[in-house]
C-alpha cells in the first residue's frame, strides 16, 4: 500500500495517463434509473478547505473532500507551499498549516491541471506572501484570462513578474511584501475574482472590501468565518453584497465535512427527470440559496425535486433530494440567476431540449471563459443531436419538443461538463449519443461513469 500522504500522486499520475489518449464513450436509452447515492463532495468547498486549512495555525481535518484532479492538484500546491497535507484516508485529508502569510517559496512550478478555480484561489493567497511563484495548467486553462483577477491583486501590491500573451499561464507571480487593503468592485459576478482579493486581503492590515452588484457564491465568507476570521457581508443594492475582512488575524485549523457538490449533482438529477420512470434519491446535498439556482429553475419547468433531512456543517446547508420523471415545460431564466447556476446551464440545457416549449436563458456571457466556449460548445452540443437552439447575444433559447431525436457526435473540447452533459442527453434520446472524449471528467467527478451505470445508465 501507498504512504497515505502521496496516494493522490498515484490518482493523478493515472487520469494523466487516461487524457493521453481520448475516451469516446457512447450513451443510449435507459430503462428507469433508481437508487440512492452520495455525488462527490463540493469542489468549492474542497478547494477552499485546502487553502485555508493551509493559512491556518493548526490541524485541519476534511472528511468528504473531492478526490479529482482539480481538487488534488490544490493539495499538491499547499504542500509546495509548505503546508504539511496528507491523506488519512477515503476522502478523509489532514492539514497543518503555516499561518497567514507564512507560504514559502515553491521550488517548482504549481501546476493547476485544468482547475481556473484553484489556479485563482491560490494567486490571491499568495499575492499577500512575500514570495514568487509560477502558475501554470494544461492547454485548456493556458488560454483562459487571468487579467481580472491579477488587476486587483497588484492594486493591494503584487506583481505580475513574467507571463503569457495577455497576462495568460504559465505566469509567475511576485507576493507583496507590504499588503494594502483595498476597496474594490468586481467589474462582473465572480466568487475567484472575490475570493482571491479576500486571500490577499487575510495578509493586509486594516479593512479590505470587495463590493459585488450581483451576490456570486459566499463559500469564501462562510469558510473564513468557520476559521476564525473577522468578516462581515451586507447587502448592496437590489442584489449584491459588500463583503468586509479584517486583515492579519490568526486562522485556527478546523473540521470541515464538505457536502455532496450540487454541480455534480445536476448530472443525475436532470437525467432522473428526462428517463421515464426514473426515482433517485441524492443525499447531502448542499443547498447553499447561491448554488441552487439550477434547483429553483427545474421546479419552475415542473421538475419533481423534494429536500429531506435538512442539516448543515460550517455554514453550509445540506439536505436528502428525492428526485422523480418528470414532464418539463420551457421557462424564462432572468440574467440576475446566473451566478448560483454557472456551471449547470449544460445540463439545464439538456433539460430544455426534453421540455414542451421554448427556454430562453439570459446574460450568459460567463460561459465564454470557462473550460472552453460553454455558450457555443452547448448550442452544437444541442445541435447535432436535432435540437433547434439559437444564441441571440449572451442568451441561449432552446426549443424544446419533449423528446430529442439524439445520434450526434459530441466534441467536448476537454470540457468536463459538456462530456457529461451529453452522455445525461442520451440516456433518453432516440438514437445514442456519443462523446468524443471523457477523460477530463476525471477533474471533477471520477466516478461519474460507474455511478451513473450503478443507477441504470447505460454507457458503452
Amino acid at each position: 500500500m501507498l504512504p497515505a500522504a502521496r496516494a493522490e500522486d498515484t490518482i493523478l499520475t493515472q487520469s494523466a495517463h487516461l487524457a493521453d489518449q481520448p475516451t469516446p464513450l457512447e450513451a443510449r436509452a435507459s430503462g428507469p434509473l433508481g437508487g440512492k447515492v452520495r455525488v462527490p463532495g463540493d469542489k468549492s468547498i474542497s478547494h477552499r478547505a485546502l487553502i485555508l486549512g493551509a493559512l491556518s495555525v493548526g490541524e485541519t481535518r476534511i472528511s468528504g473532500l473531492l478526490e479529482g484532479d482539480d481538487v488534488l492538484n490544490t493539495a499538491k500546491a499547499m504542500r509546495a507551499l509548505g503546508a504539511n497535507v496528507e491523506r488519512t484516508g477515503d476522502f478523509a485529508w489532514k492539514v497543518c498549516g503555516v499561518g497567514v502569510a507564512g507560504f514559502a517559496a515553491p521550488q517548482v512550478p504549481l501546476d493547476f491541471g485544468n482547475s481556473g478555480t484553484g489556479c485563482r484561489l491560490v494567486m490571491g493567497a499568495v499575492a499577500g506572501c512575500p514570495i514568487a511563484a509560477t502558475f501554470d495548467g494544461d492547454a485548456s486553462l493556458r488560454s483562459r484570462p487571468m487579467r481580472r483577477v491579477l488587476d486587483p491583486l497588484e492594486l493591494m501590491g503584487a506583481r505580475v513578474a513574467t507571463a503569457g500573451e495577455g497576462g495568460r499561464l504559465p505566469l509567475t507571480l511576485e507576493g507583496a511584501r507590504d499588503p494594502l487593503p483595498i476597496l474594490y468592485r468586481t467589474p462582473v459576478a465572480s466568487a475567484q475574482i472575490k475570493s482571491a482579493v479576500l486571500l490577499a486581503g487575510l495578509a493586509a492590515p486594516g479593512v479590505t472590501t470587495v463590493i459585488e452588484t450581483e451576490a456570486s457564491r459566499d463559500h469564501t465568507e462562510l469558510m473564513l468565518k468557520h476559521f476564525g476570521a473577522q468578516i462581515v457581508s451586507t447587502p448592496e443594492g437590489s442584489h449584491g453584497r459588500r463583503i468586509a475582512l479584517t486583515g492579519q488575524p490568526e486562522l485556527h485549523g478546523a473540521a470541515v465535512v464538505v457536502p455532496a457538490d450540487p454541480s455534480s449533482a445536476a448530472f443525475p438529477i436532470v437525467a432522473a427527470l428526462i428517463v421515464e420512470g426514473s426515482d433517485l434519491v441524492l443525499s447531502d446535498v448542499m443547498t447553499n440559496p447561491l448554488r441552487t439556482g439550477l434547483f429553483t429553475t427545474l421546479r419552475e419547468m415542473g421538475a419533481s425535486i423534494e429536500e429531506s433531512e435538512i442539516r448543515g456543517d460550517a455554514g453550509e446547508p445540506m439536505a436528502q433530494l428525492r428526485v422523480r420523471a418528470s414532464k418539463l415545460r420551457g421557462v424564462e431564466v432572468p440574467p440576475e440567476r446566473a451566478p448560483s447556476m454557472i456551471d449547470e446551464y449544460l445540463v439545464l440545457a439538456v433539460a430544455a431540449s426534453f421540455a414542451e416549449g421554448t427556454t430562453i436563458m439570459r446574460g450568459l456571457q460567463e460561459l465564454r471563459v470557462k473550460e472552453s466556449d460553454r455558450l457555443e460548445a452547448t448550442a452544437a452540443m444541442l445541435r447535432v443531436n436535432g435540437v433547434k437552439v439559437e444564441i441571440v447575444g449572451d442568451d441561449l433559447i432552446v426549443e424544446g419538443k419533449g423528446h430529442v431525436v439524439g445520434g450526434g457526435l459530441v466534441a467536448t473540447h476537454m470540457d468536463h461538463r459538456i462530456a457529461m452533459s451529453a452522455l445525461v442527453m442520451g440516456l433518453a434520446t432516440d438514437k445514442p449519443v456519443k462523446v468524443d472524449d471523457t477523460a477530463f471528467i476525471a477533474t471533477s467527478f471520477p466516478d461519474f461513469i460507474s455511478m451513473m451505470r450503478s443507477l441504470g445508465a447505460e454507457f458503452s
